[in-house]
């Protein structure tokens, strides 16, 4: 299968590389990152033995596409996207946490309350609530942000202003945009007949100072949809919500003994596991959307990077 697990680009005035979970990152000149998004596999933030066709593709369109339709409430780092597979932006200094917010009790939160936990980073969970339910208001429920084959950890808001992870004023600012986006993001939704049910925003600091969104906004790899129809009675009757996320893929990880614990093996993946998984990813990001998926040329996926990388670079 054509896909792209691992890049080693060395593009002109290239000052350093790193490589995340999902994406691997180039800083040009101290000035501009190149964002590669890959076709690599995260669940429990364990990174999969191998890649899914388009999915670096797909999560880059939809992010772009929703950085362009919340650009008016909040500033992001997108400058352009020479490829399918790449966002390059300006440089920024990353805030250590990632602001989670969940309009429904749904995935970590769900597990959390099974477990008879009825706080989660240190905001209450009300009683009587069923898989699933909407909380009476969106919570945010931060977590650090782990370097990659590590678990990022639940922090509640005053760890993270006691520590100094982040400055009270700057989180003041996170938690406005964070409610912000995810306003826009539910709107957006509910145009598709989808329900936004949880997603996660990073921010960082560009050069000047001023905060902006980063990394990925409203894909499968960072949030959870429902289907609207039907979503009420499938609640009443206590059936599992119709889902478009990676939820899937944690549950037949799941189901195959494997949630990223010491001591286990990831299960083995046949490529018709594969090519089904990437079949879902190209209904998340028509469904998300409401665009078709044009399938990039994976004849030479590195190759087509680097030459559009470059051309780009040319210009700037």
């Amino acid at each position: 299968m054509n896909t792209i697990t691992d890049t080693n680009f060395n593009f002109p005035n290239q000052k350093s590389f790193y490589k995340g979970k999902v994406r691997a990152v180039y800083n040009i000149n101290d000035e501009q990152l190149v964002m590669v998004a890959t076709d690599r596999l995260s669940a429990f933030d364990v990174v999969m033995p191998k890649g899914i066709p388009y999915k670096g593709q797909i999560l880059n369109q939809i992010a772009t596409k929703m950085m362009k339709e919340t650009e008016d409430l909040v500033p992001n780092w997108l400058v352009a996207t020479p490829d399918p597979n790449v966002a390059i932006g300006h440089l920024c200094e990353p805030f250590k946490v990632e602001m989670v917010i969940r309009g429904y009790m749904s995935g970590h939160a769900a597990r959390e309350y099974k477990a008879g936990k009825r706080m989660l980073c240190g905001v209450e969970m009300p009683e009587g609530m069923k898989e699933n339910d909407k909380f009476p208001e969106p919570i945010i429920t931060p977590a650090t942000k782990a370097e990659m084959g590590d678990h990022d950890e639940d922090i509640s808001r005053e760890d993270i202003l006691k520590k100094g992870i982040v400055s009270e004023e700057d989180y003041l600012v996170l938690e406005d945009y964070t409610r912000k986006l995810f306003q826009r993001g539910t709107e957006i939704a509910a145009k598709r007949g989808l329900i936004l049910v949880d997603t996660k925003y990073e921010f960082g600091k560009t050069r000047d100072g001023k905060i902006v969104l980063i990394d990925e906004i409203h894909t499968p790899d960072s949030s959870r949809y429902f289907y609207a129809d039907g979503y009420q009675d499938r609640q009443d009757r206590g059936e599992a919500q119709k889902q478009l996320s990676k939820e899937f893929v944690r549950q037949w990880l799941i189901a195959n003994d494997f949630q990223g614990l010491e001591g286990q093996t990831v299960p083995f993946m046949s490529d018709e596991y594969i090519a089904s998984v990437s079949e879902r990813y190209i209904e998340l990001y028509e469904n998300i959307t409401g665009d078709t998926f044009v399938k990039g040329d994976v004849s030479d996926i590195q190759g087509r990077i680097e030459a559009n990388v470059l051309e780009y670079l040319k210009k700037v």
